[in-house]
């Protein structure tokens, strides 16, 4: 049986609609980042799930040809993730207020075989495969990350991402009740929502994050996608959201 992330670690990825604290260790990501509306077609964002999908089931799938990581095991290609944050006017502390004012990391975990030395190869086979796909890979826009994101409170959202507020909220009053504060980066999505006061930049973000299994200085609103939004009908979405928090 393939090895499923999701259900070998279901304090990370099958949380309650209750929060809870988790202690999230350190991982590695394929990781594209970009800014504008998630949700425009052909857009940015749209272009990054399709460079980490393409990448991430060419992992997988080495399984079938001549050559595999070192320790390649079977494995159910896990879920996609995003750290967003906003630029001025992305939020107007409820809800977000211009979308395309988002900015995003996009990832998707990799097993722990997938390593620099073998990162190169693996891009190579992913342009085989999908050649219109090389100028992005030429140009960096994929990159692999590894870091912890240590002490994090999170819950399980259902339902459509647009009401997602409600369910901040509610984690929100949580980490305040068990005496800790959330740790976003300035200009991140608070718990509450509000008005960023700067804006990130992408490149600088994935360098940050790349801390070798530390946890990083920046720390981002999290989500972790378990429905397919193509295929799903809004109020049957689970989506986890996740806030990093330290003590007061």
């Amino acid at each position: 049986m393939a090895f499923d992330f999701k259900r070998e670690f279901r304090e990370l990825y099958q949380p309650k609609i209750k929060p809870s604290l988790v202690e999230v260790p350190a991982m590695t990501f394929a990781t594209v980042a970009g800014t504008g509306d998630p949700n425009e077609e052909g857009g940015a964002y749209a272009r990054a799930l399709e460079l980490l999908y393409a990448f991430s089931y060419t992992v997988k799938m080495s399984k079938m040809g001549d050559w595999q990581p070192e320790g390649y095991f079977d494995y159910v290609v896990p879920p996609l993730e995003g750290l967003w944050w906003g630029g001025a006017g992305a939020f107007d502390g409820a809800a977000i207020g211009d979308k395309s004012a988002l900015s995003w990391v996009s990832l998707i975990r990799q097993p722990d075989f997938v390593t620099w030395d073998a990162f190169s190869q693996l891009c190579e086979m992913a342009i085989a495969k999908k050649p219109e796909l090389a100028d992005a890979v030429a140009s960096g826009a994929l990159r692999l990350v590894r870091f912890a994101e240590g002490p994090c409170a999170q819950v399980m959202h259902r339902g459509s991402y647009d009401d997602e507020p409600a369910s901040i909220a509610v984690l929100s009053a949580f980490i305040e009740e068990n005496g800790l504060a959330t740790d976003i980066a300035e200009g991140g999505e608070s718990p509450a929502g509000h008005v960023a006061t700067c804006t990130f930049d992408a490149g600088k973000v994935l360098a940050a994050l790349d801390v070798d299994g530390a946890v990083p200085n920046i720390r981002l609103h999290h989500e972790i996608y378990l429905g397919d939004p193509r295929r799903t009908k809004p109020e049957n979405l689970k989506t986890v959201i996740r806030h990093p928090v330290r003590r007061v």
